[in-house]
């Protein structure tokens, strides 16, 4: 071999060479990106969900601050050697033993059980009784309630003088199915058992005859669930107009199976809305078969004021050419995807520092300042607030221009700085969020009753589903019973006049259920 083919070897090896190393650290970087993936996917299935920052050292944003500038931490206080040394002594309280067992409540019924002894008590004084109580629990039971109506036959002369005989019976009283079986208490027990506790009919019916050796069929309970619904359309059209009423609102979307005939041996993916007026405390699931815009869009088409949401594109649509809808976005979203990312870059705590100063600001609103005027809100959250996000995405638009922007962190500057405007609209008024967790709390029980049942048997029964979940995510944020509201719901409904209905609604009687 010569020299130039030589040479013309060595370029090639080379070349092969630097292809190589380039595509190890490609593959080098798609690793990293694929085991950063798969942590996120473990820690989401496993982990504890909190997103509380508490940075482990002093290199990162101080916490400990007084709404003002950063405490300087990170400077070790210098000790004088002129300080005189003195001896500390303190008192503290002394620890407290256990209260002991809390006291039964004393409005439960007492069974007294007499236990004498087995030896012979005969000419022996009875000098004190020891006491013991303990708690029992007796399952719920089923009766029968038999309606009598006596029937009477009377003869009445009339204004010809001719005797004539008069049929007489009472009529039965309203009842939420008259041509049913099934009283009100039953129907309560039977929706809010699944709907509330996350117990399936057919779990339900299994536990009625095992228990209570009382049989019911699934087909059965299905229709009177049907009808219940059927009953309730006009309280849950006027629980969305309500709601619907309000200037602000928290919108998130959540899929469901929905078994579909036109899909033999395969589950559509149906997605419940949901809207909820944090000022009014109401709640609105409705359900669509699809998750883009046509759904919200028809619910917000004569809608106006502030939307909150969690930065899906579909929002930005449905808003676009509609200057009278404010898009306001969550800053726990934002706060995400810097939590995904501090294990694999420290600047993100760094950034999860900023959210903990304002996310402080709005804890000492709601903890000391919560009998302020909205106008003093709004100044206390744009003199501690405004600062301290204005120099957070000036320092965010910093590292984006020397980060990779398929990284982590590098997503989550991208989301950060894309929403710059939107993750600030809160800081406008008194009762808008800093997030949407509000929203997102409101289905955790639709994520928790599809895991027990699985999914709905059509798209009529999504809808009934976004009914139930709509009056029962109601009554959760008016702080009543909803096993209460429902049945006084169900016999009253009936024969309620429709132009007051609205009388029914969670927030309209605080009266009914109200928790102690």
């Amino acid at each position: 071999m010569n020299t130039e083919q030589l040479s013309t070897e060595n370029q090639r090896l080379k070349e092969e060479k630097a292809t190589a190393l380039k595509r190890i650290s490609t593959l080098e970087y798609q690793l990293s990106l694929a085991l950063q993936k798969i942590k996120q996917l473990l820690a989401a299935q496993f982990a504890a969900t909190s997103e509380r920052f508490n940075p482990a050292d002093n290199s990162q944003l101080a916490l400990d601050f007084d709404f003002g500038e950063l405490a300087p931490t990170d400077v070790e206080p210098q000790e004088d050697p002129a300080d005189e040394k003195v001896q500390v002594t303190y008192e503290r309280a002394k620890r407290k033993l256990h209260p002991g067992r809390h006291p039964l409540p004393e409005h439960l019924e007492v069974e007294e059980v007499r236990i004498e002894p087995t030896e012979d008590i005969t000419d022996a004084q009875h000098i004190a009784d020891t006491i013991v109580d303990t708690l029992e629990f007796i399952p719920g039971h089923f009766i029968i309630k038999r309606h009598i109506l006596p029937r009477y036959l009377k003869t009445e002369v009339d204004e010809n003088g001719e005797a004539q005989s008069i049929f007489i019976q009472a009529k039965m009283p309203d009842r939420p199915l008259p041509k049913s079986i099934a009283e009100s208490g039953l129907l309560t027990h039977l929706i809010t058992q699944k709907f509330l506790y996350h117990l399936p009919f057919y779990r339900q019916i299994k536990q009625f005859k095992e228990v209570h050796e009382v049989t019911l069929y699934k087909s059965t309970i299905n229709d009177w669930f049907a009808s219940v619904c059927t009953l309730l359309k006009p309280l849950y059209d006027r629980l969305k107009q309500k709601i619907l009423a309000s200037d602000y609102l928290q919108a998130d979307e959540s899929p469901l199976k929905v078994l579909d005939s036109n899909k033999k041996n395969k589950a559509h993916q149906g997605y419940q809305w949901l809207y909820h007026a944090p000022v009014e405390g109401l709640v609105l699931f409705d359900y669509r078969k699809g998750r883009g815009q046509n759904g919200p869009k028809e619910i917000l088409v004569e809608w106006s004021g502030t939307l909150q949401t969690d930065g899906y594109a579909v929002y930005d649509k449905i808003v676009k050419n509609r200057p009278e809808i404010t898009l306001m976005g969550c800053a726990a979203h934002a706060r995400r995807y810097f939590f995904q990312a501090k294990d694999n870059d420290p600047a993100a705590a760094t950034a999860l520092a900023y959210f903990a100063r304002v996310y402080a600001v709005e804890r000492h609103l709601r903890e000391q300042l919560s009998t302020a005027s909205p106008a003093e809100k709004v100044a206390y959250r744009q003199q501690h607030a405004a600062p301290v996000w204005e120099a957070f995405f000036i320092w965010a638009k910093e590292q984006y221009a020397q980060v990779l922007p398929k990284s982590a962190f590098g997503k989550a500057l991208y989301y950060l700085l894309h929403r710059e405007e939107k993750l600030t609209v809160y800081l406008k008024a008194a009762q808008l969020q800093i997030d949407n967790n509000l929203v997102e709390n409101s289905v955790r029980p639709l994520a928790l009753g599809r895991k027990n049942y699985l999914f709905a048997g059509s798209h009529a029964a999504a809808q009934r589903i976004a009914m139930m979940y709509s009056f029962f995510g109601s009554c959760q944020k008016q702080g009543i019973n909803p096993v209460e509201w429902f049945q006084y719901v169900l016999d009253n409904i009936a024969d309620y006049p429709i132009n007051r209905i609205e009388e029914l609604l969670p927030n309209a009687n605080p009266g009914i259920g109200k928790k102690k």
